[in-house]
């Protein structure tokens, strides 16, 4: 039974669940906003609402703890420089969860996760890039075909 268990699985182990969770932590960070699965925004907004905490408090120790979670330096920094004094007013719901539908290769329900108070200007940057690495290719190819002629 799974009473009063808030962990998503994600059918990951927890090495596993934790560095991609951090992964996802530091696109979101350094992008604004992301493209992936609505089950790991589910489980990266209450990771993502913690370290804006951590940003908010921005002492020693919390900047360490991010660090030690974030595992970039750079991304760590920008967290504490950029991102988390946008939010110094808002008393917690940092994130937004807005959910796309279903994606053509395999169904699974997409979503965006933002910052709330982020700028409007940031581009969707896609969680797994490999996927949209493939669909644009042929794109790049014509365009530099028609380019060149």
């Amino acid at each position: 039974m799974r009473h009063r268990r808030n962990t998503t699985k994600l059918k990951r182990t927890a090495s596993h669940r934790r560095s991609l969770l951090a992964n996802l932590a530091c696109s979101l960070i350094e992008h604004g906003r992301i493209r992936t699965t609505l089950a790991k925004a589910k489980a990266l907004r209450p990771v993502a609402e913690k370290m804006i905490g951590l940003g908010k408090r921005g002492d020693l120790h919390a900047r360490r703890q991010a660090v030690a979670f974030l595992r970039q330096k750079d991304i760590a920094k920008k967290l504490f420089d950029e991102v988390a004094p946008l939010s110094k007013d808002r008393p917690g719901g940092y994130c937004r969860i807005t959910k796309l539908g279903a994606r053509m290769t395999d169904s699974a329900l997409m979503a965006i996760i933002e910052w709330v108070d982020q700028p409007a200007d940031t581009a969707v940057v896609d969680a797994e890039p490999a996927a949209a690495s493939e669909a644009e290719a042929p794109a790049e190819k014509n365009a530099e075909a028609a380019v060149a002629e």
